[in-house]
């Protein structure tokens, strides 16, 4: 049986009452705000969401956009790109950098009211002259149009930027509310593919606000402590199925 599928308690599990910080990722958080239920189902008894497909174009994107600007990271120099959007910072370089990028790791923040161990891995993080880290992120994608931050969907892209931010600011950095989505479009217009996938990439500014975060972490620890499992988001398209599927299985 797949371990992704295995009910059951495992070592990822909430226990209520626990003296060990109980560990919770950014994408934990996300999956809470889409879906209690799902979230409970997951952390509390065990049984995860389905494992989404690996988009390893995109990771090679963003491995490559890495290196690129560690090279500018070193030399303590802004990327042209940066400078072509007037953005006034040099990429942080920072010691912590690699493990902050680091998804087992990340930049973490223990809340000890609620006895919650907080991380995020992040892409990148630039410094202004005044010392304020932007927090950055990568994305890619392959569209006709220009790309934005327009869609309902990329909530949880302005979400993710603001976990990070709190991350930091809890860290004790002086934290800018501006944050950097490096966003990579595939040009698809060309006549051929000729083995190879050019890219249109620009830098899209957003002002984020973490104000929410705090109250989000309240429930989502109430809704570890109840024994109750709560109500699903009516949109989640796994709760939809489960319970398509157990009608038609009764």
């Amino acid at each position: 049986m797949s371990r992704f599928y295995s009910p059951g308690r495992n070592h990822n599990s909430y226990v209520s009452n626990s003296l060990l910080p109980f560990k919770l990722s950014r994408t934990k958080i996300d999956l809470f705000l889409n879906c209690p239920r799902c979230f409970y189902l997951d952390r509390k008894l065990g049984v995860p969401v389905p494992p989404g497909f690996p988009f390893s174009l995109n990771s090679a994107v963003d491995k490559l956009l890495k290196k690129e600007f560690d090279i500018h990271r070193a030399k303590g120099e802004s990327h042209p790109l940066m400078r072509t959007y007037a953005i006034d910072a040099v990429p942080f370089n920072h010691k912590d950098i690699n493990v902050w990028r680091d998804p087992l790791r990340g930049i973490r923040y223990y809340y000890k009211d609620l006895n919650l161990d907080i991380f995020g891995a992040i892409d990148d993080v630039w410094i202004n002259p005044s010392n304020e880290i932007h927090i950055v992120d990568y994305k890619s994608t392959a569209k006709e149009s220009e790309v934005n931050l327009d869609a309902d969907w990329q909530i949880g892209y302005k979400r993710q930027m603001e976990i990070y931010q709190w991350l930091f600011h809890k860290n004790g950095f002086k934290v800018s509310q501006i944050g950097y989505f490096v966003y990579a479009n595939g040009t698809i217009d060309r006549k051929a593919f000729d083995g190879k996938l050019e890219f249109k990439v620009s830098i899209l500014p957003y002002k984020a606000d973490f104000g929410w975060l705090e109250d989000a972490l309240k429930e989502l620890k109430n809704c570890l402590d109840s024994d109750k499992l709560p109500k699903s988001n009516p949109d989640c398209d796994y709760c939809r199925y489960r319970a398509s599927a157990s009608k038609l299985e009764s």
